[in-house]
């Protein structure tokens, strides 16, 4: 044992190890979780039992839970989530995947017309505690019928939530969050941001739908991010900072429901804002942000909103196209400085 001399200073406290997990590692981890704690939760997709899913979102689950809770099926994404609206009619609490985002347009009538809309049809007497999974998102290659964001599609629709993580932590919380939600969730991933890594604490936890991020303070100018724009957003104003501009960085986590009163707090503050999606900017979940800013904070603007997102065409399966057509932090800051050159 180490003694300690008159005077002598003690010994430095060991480091704090803190734990590192992906953002798939914590999305499986979060809903391994909530299956644990509730054992009305199953899962059901294409290939998430044998092989964990075409992203590995659901790795080890069989092993654990079993072929009852989670389940392969066949290629049929209407009568997937018509699986899943029916048991979530009936009480349990089912996590439908369907691999990509895109295939959205096989299922629309059971998303819009049946899992949105019972529990207003109802009057109350039925709840739909359905999670669906989906990935989104360009940037691997995978061309225009597998590199969708279509967050707006699901916004307008009365009685779905929309979730679209943007680290590790909040994917393992917001799975969490929506697996116990009382309402259809659609959670959306990004593929890009999949092998990213951060801290996620080992016990469960929610992270609440509807409360924003602000991930970055900053005086100058608002950039309102989503999903992956996140990171690029940072990346911005890191550049920025370096020529003495200061931009505050929101990440919206969920975009329905949406936190506008924390965007709205900060435009007060900074008079110039930048909404930033990988989405189609036209008809793009920034133009209700910018519309709703410029609905109640207008006297507070130096400047017009400014919305940066994907020009109107499908996603290149082109390496050097799909760079081109995904927003990044360049043109983020390029936006930026346009917006403080506005008097």
């Amino acid at each position: 044992m180490t003694t300690l001399s008159a005077g002598s200073a003690a010994p430095a406290a060991a480091p704090v190890v803190t734990r590192q997990l992906s953002y798939v590692k914590a999305f499986n981890e979060g809903l391994a979780q909530a299956m644990r704690e509730d054992a009305d939760v199953f899962v059901a997709g294409e290939d998430v039992a044998g092989y964990g899913g075409v992203f590995h979102m659901f790795d080890g689950l069989l092993g654990e839970f079993g072929p009852r809770r989670v389940v392969d099926t066949p290629i049929a994404e209407m009568a997937l989530v018509g699986l899943g609206v029916g048991a979530a009619a009936r009480g349990l609490r089912p996590v439908i995947d369907l691999m990509f985002m895109d295939f959205l347009g096989v299922c629309l009538d059971q998303v819009v017309n049946q899992a949105a809309k019972m529990k207003y049809m109802y009057g109350g007497a039925v709840s739909v505690p359905l999670t669906i999974t989906t990935a989104s998102g360009a940037g691997l290659g995978a061309a225009a019928q597998h590199s969708q964001s279509l967050e707006a599609w699901l916004a307008h629709i009365p009685g779905l939530k929309v979730c679209m993580p943007a680290t590790p932590y909040d994917a393992k919380g917001l799975i969490v969050a929506a697996v116990r939600d009382g309402d259809p969730v659609v959670v959306m991933l990004n593929k890009v941001l999949l092998g990213a890594k951060g801290e996620v604490p080992e016990e469960i936890y929610e992270v609440p739908l509807g409360k924003a991020d602000v991930v970055r303070g900053g005086d100058d100018v608002t950039i309102v991010t989503v999903g992956r724009m996140r990171d690029e957003a940072v990346k911005a104003a890191e550049e920025l900072a370096r020529t003495g501009v200061q931009a505050e960085v929101i990440d919206l986590r969920t975009v329905q429901p949406l936190d506008i009163g924390t965007v709205l707090e900060s435009v007060r503050k900074t008079n110039r804002v930048l909404v930033t999606h990988e989405a189609v900017t036209f008809g793009g979940i920034g133009a209700e942000i910018a519309a709703q800013i410029q609905d109640q904070v207008f006297d507070h603007l130096d400047a017009p909103v400014l919305r940066l997102g994907a020009p109107f065409s499908p996603v290149p399966f082109a390496p050097v196209l799909e760079k081109a057509y995904v927003p990044d932090a360049e043109r983020i800051a390029a936006g930026c400085r346009r917006l403080l050159e506005r008097k």
